[in-house]
C-alpha cells in the first residue's frame, strides 16, 4: 500500500462526506445511529471472534494486564456501545442551535450558530469501543471523521467499521462520514497529523508517548490530556463511611483507565480513623500501597513513597497515600502534582466544598463522589471522544458540543452601516 497517497485519498473523501454531513437533517442523523446499534448487537458473536484474533496476538507480544482489559470485547461491553450509541441519537442535535440573539443599535440582530468542526481526526490505542464511541458522536454533531486505531486492535476496530458502515448505508449516508485506517503503518498517523486541508482537529486517545508525539508533530489543533493523575482528599469533616467507599471504588473499581485515583490525600484529623480500615479492604483488592512518613506510621506495611509517586499515573493495582495537615495543602498539592483531570474532596462541609470546587484547577472537581464517574456517558454526553484537560474549546469528557464550534451570524433587512 502507497501510505501516503492512501491517507490523502482517505481526507479528501472526509472532507466531501463533511460537506454533505453539514446539510444533513437531525432525523437522518439519529436513523444511522439506531442502525448502527442494531447492528453492532446482531454481529456481536462475530465481533468477540475478531476480537479474540487481537487478544491472542497482543498476549503473544507480552502486552500487559491493563492493556488486554482495554482491549477486550465482551457482551456487556458490546451492549453498552449500542446503549451508547442510542443514547447519543437521543440528545438534543447542538448543530444550527442559535444562542445570544440580540438587536444592535443599528438594528441588525447578532447572535451565534453552532456549527460542525468538520473533519475529525481520532489516533488511540487499544480500546476498540472509541472507534463506534467517536464515530457517534461525529456523526450527530455532523462532523466526517478519520479513524486511527492501535495495530493491536486492528481486526476488532475494522470489524466494527464494518458495523458503522452497514448503519451509514442503511440510513443513505456516504460511508465516508467515518472511515477505520486500514493499515497499522506508523506513517499513516504521521501523514493523519500533516493535512490541514483535510482535517481540522485531532484527538489522541492513548499512552503518554503518543499524545507527546501527535502534541509534537501536529500542523493541526489537538485537543488532549496527557496523564490521568486523579486524587480524592478526605477531609476532617468528612462522613467516613462515604468516604472509605468513595476511596475504595475510586482505586479498584477499574485499574487501567484515566479518571481511576492514583493519589489518596487525607487530613491528619482523621488519618488515624480512616487508614487502617481502607488499607485492609485495598490489601484484600491487591493494591500495593505506597505512602508518605507519617502515613507509615499509622500502615507499618506501607511501602516508602518517593517524590516521582506523587507524579505517577500507575494505572495499576498501586496507590500512593499522603497526610496532609488540612485542604489548603490537599488543593496546593493536587494542582502542583496533579494532571487537571479529575479530583474529588470528601466532607460535608459545605463551605469546604465550595472552595475546593473553585480552587482545584482541574476539568472535573467532584464533591463526595467517585472520580470514576469522570466520563461521558455518566455525564449524560452519550459518550465520549476523549477527556481534555486543556482550557481553549473544550474541557472534560468531550462530547457533542465539544464537537461543534460557534460562527457568528447577522440577520438584517437591508440594513447598510452609517
Amino acid at each position: 500500500m502507497d501510505v501516503i497517497n492512501y491517507m490523502q485519498e482517505t481526507g479528501q473523501q472526509a472532507r466531501e462526506a463533511a460537506r454533505i454531513l453539514v446539510n444533513t437533517d437531525t432525523s437522518t442523523k439519529n436513523n444511522a445511529l439506531l442502525h448502527i446499534a442494531d447492528v453492532l448487537l446482531e454481529r456481536a458473536d462475530w465481533l468477540k471472534t475478531e476480537n479474540a484474533k487481537d487478544l491472542v496476538a497482543g498476549r503473544d507480544k507480552g502486552l500487559d494486564a491493563a492493556m488486554l482489559d482495554r482491549l477486550t470485547l465482551t457482551d456487556k461491553t458490546i451492549a453498552g456501545m449500542a446503549e451508547g450509541v442510542r443514547q447519543v441519537a437521543t440528545l438534543a442535535d447542538p448543530v444550527g442551535t442559535i444562542t445570544d440573539l440580540a438587536y444592535r443599535p443599528s438594528g441588525i440582530q447578532v447572535g451565534k450558530m453552532r456549527v460542525p468542526l468538520g473533519v475529525v481526526g481520532i489516533i488511540y490505542e487499544s480500546r476498540p469501543n472509541v472507534t463506534v464511541d467517536a464515530a457517534a458522536l461525529c456523526l450527530k454533531s455532523g462532523n466526517a471523521t478519520i479513524l486511527r486505531g492501535g495495530s493491536e486492535a486492528i481486526h476488532s476496530n475494522q470489524a466494527i467499521a464494518s458495523c458503522v458502515r452497514a448503519g451509514l448505508e442503511a440510513a443513505g449516508l456516504p460511508t465516508a462520514c467515518v472511515q477505520v485506517v486500514e493499515t497499522t503503518d506508523r506513517t499513516a498517523v504521521g501523514e493523519l497529523l500533516r493535512m490541514p486541508q483535510y482535517v481540522d482537529v485531532i484527538v489522541p486517545r492513548g499512552g503518554k508517548s503518543l499524545i507527546e508525539r501527535v502534541s509534537a508533530e501536529s500542523r493541526i489543533p489537538v485537543i488532549k490530556h496527557l496523564d490521568g493523575i486523579c486524587h480524592v482528599y478526605i477531609d476532617d469533616q468528612a462522613d467516613m463511611d462515604k468516604a472509605i467507599r468513595v476511596a475504595l471504588n475510586a482505586k479498584t473499581h477499574r485499574y487501567g483507565v484515566c479518571n481511576a485515583m492514583e493519589t489518596l490525600l487525607v487530613a491528619e484529623a482523621v488519618a488515624a480513623e480512616v487508614l487502617p480500615p481502607l488499607a485492609e479492604q485495598y490489601t484484600a483488592k491487591g493494591v500495593e500501597l505506597r505512602g508518605c512518613e507519617r502515613t507509615r506510621a499509622i500502615l507499618p506495611a506501607c511501602i516508602a513513597a518517593s517524590e516521582e509517586d506523587w507524579s505517577t499515573e500507575y494505572l495499576a493495582p498501586i496507590l500512593s497515600i499522603r497526610i496532609v495537615a488540612d485542604m489548603a495543602v490537599a488543593i496546593s498539592h493536587i494542582n502542583h502534582y496533579g494532571s487537571h483531570h479529575t479530583d474529588a474532596i470528601i466532607t460535608e462541609n459545605y463551605t469546604r466544598a465550595r472552595a475546593f470546587l473553585r480552587q482545584v484547577d482541574s476539568s472535573s472537581v467532584m464533591v463526595n463522589a467517585s472520580t470514576r464517574f469522570a466520563d461521558g456517558f455518566e455525564y449524560g454526553l452519550g459518550a465520549e471522544i476523549g477527556i481534555s484537560t486543556d482550557k481553549i474549546h473544550a474541557r472534560g469528557p468531550v462530547g457533542l458540543e465539544g464537537l461543534t464550534s460557534q460562527k457568528f451570524v447577522v440577520l438584517g433587512d437591508g440594513h447598510i452601516r452609517q
